[in-house]
């Protein structure tokens, strides 16, 4: 089962096109899918993530936000992997 990594954000941030542009990079090398959801227009998901974005989930699970290490990023991975 590939893994489902999940970026909260909106347009025109800049740290969510960088964490994009990271995990992007990843992809490849530790096969997972990606869906990034814009929080704009839905005010659950603003109150809930507005002021960290990008929100960066492993199969639903918290990973990190602003910016994302792609060590931690692997090394968590691997962990969420192992419990699976």
């Amino acid at each position: 089962m590939r893994n489902l990594i999940t970026i909260y954000s909106r347009p025109g941030c800049h740290l969510c096109d960088v964490a994009e542009d990271v995990l992007i990079g990843l992809q490849g090398e530790l096969d997972f899918d990606m869906e990034q959801i814009s929080i704009v227009g839905d005010p659950e998901l603003e109150l809930k993530y507005g002021e960290e974005i990008p929100v960066i989930m492993i199969d639903g699970q918290r990973h990190a936000f602003y910016r994302i290490d792609p060590e931690r990023f692997k090394a968590s991975l691997a962990k969420h992997r192992q419990r699976q």
